[in-house]
């Protein structure tokens, strides 16, 4: 029986051209965004000058020019 299940490298090509499209096409495409989060303690954004934002879990998620403050002190610019 032929199916029309698609084959694993189907389904990586696809993946692939729907992530390059979100690269060149901008914002009509949900970016993909990894799966992990960083210990952030807060977020400042240069739009709310020093106002200290409820953290996102990394840059991917986080809005542009923002930066994440870790829990360690480090900082991360997004």
């Amino acid at each position: 029986m032929t199916g029309a299940r698609p084959t694993a490298n189907a389904m990586v090509l696809l993946l692939l051209g729907v992530v390059l499209l979100g690269a060149i096409g901008g914002d009509s495409i949900a970016k993909a965004c990894p799966l992990y989060c960083l210990d952030v303690d807060y977020m400042t954004c240069k739009s709310s000058g020093d106002k200290k934002l409820d953290s996102a879990c990394n840059c991917c998620l986080a809005p542009k020019n923002c930066t994440l403050h870790l829990a360690d002190g480090r900082l991360v610019q997004c």
